[in-house]
């Protein structure tokens, strides 16, 4: 698989080029708040919610003095602000109990899988979640796996699984060194743009060849084939 997912990386890259990371990785505590507040929604809601908290409160410790409710109004816009709030709530509260601080340096000198424990046991906190931290703040060489990264990945074969966890699982087994960010990437860009969950545009996917999926949609190059011929019948 190893080698399967080498050649699926350099065709996305030759497509989408090489996605451009910051300078300076975001905190990692920054990256989980951000990442609970993005679940099923759009990401213009959950940047505002973001924003909202960032822009209110000084801190995270302030942010874990307020009650569930408060928080639950500041994050509205992102929607299910009841499970997010207590999933915030909870993970802060814990963090401090544990740690006697908030913040997540600790992770430093930890391994992934030792880190994807502990964030999963808090509650509202998923492989997702935590796989998000590792990758955009640790610079960990794991490649988070969404709807998107999901879909791709059974389509084109490089895996045969019935749910994102499983994909994470098979996926991060074989993961060459050093490509996470760049095919996790690009893989959403790809899920977003073309290989679509209702009508993927198959016609213009750089991974066609390479591609197992049986429901290939051509409609569009069927489109522009006919009005091609109306064009030319017309002149």
């Amino acid at each position: 698989m190893k080698e399967k997912i080498k050649k699926t990386n350099k065709l996305l890259i030759n497509h989408f080029g090489i996605p451009v990371r910051p300078k300076k990785l975001p905190d990692p505590l920054d990256t989980l708040i951000a990442t609970i507040l993005s679940q099923n929604t759009n990401d213009n809601n959950s940047y505002i919610a973001y924003q909202n908290l960032k822009q209110k409160y000084k801190n995270w410790e302030e942010v874990s003095n307020i009650s569930k409710s408060q928080l639950e109004k500041v994050i509205k816009v992102a929607g299910l602000g009841k499970q997010k709030s207590v999933a915030i709530k909870t993970f802060l509260f814990s963090l401090k109990k544990t740690n006697g601080k908030i913040d997540l340096n600790h992770f430093n000198k930890m391994k992934d899988e030792k880190i994807l424990s502990e964030l999963t046991s808090s509650k509202g906190i998923g492989v997702k979640t935590a796989s998000c931290v590792l990758l955009f703040s640790l610079d960990r060489n794991v490649c988070p796996v969404d709807t998107h990264v999901h879909r791709t990945l059974n389509r084109i074969g490089l895996v045969k699984t019935n749910s994102p966890h499983k994909t994470f699982e098979q996926i991060n087994k074989s993961l060459p060194d050093g490509i996470a960010h760049q095919f996790h990437t690009n893989l959403i860009m790809l899920g977003r743009l073309i290989c679509k969950s209702s009508k993927p545009i198959c016609s213009i996917c750089p991974l066609l060849e390479e591609c197992k999926f049986r429901n290939k949609n051509f409609d569009q190059l069927k489109s522009n084939a006919r009005n091609n011929f109306l064009l030319l019948d017309s002149i």
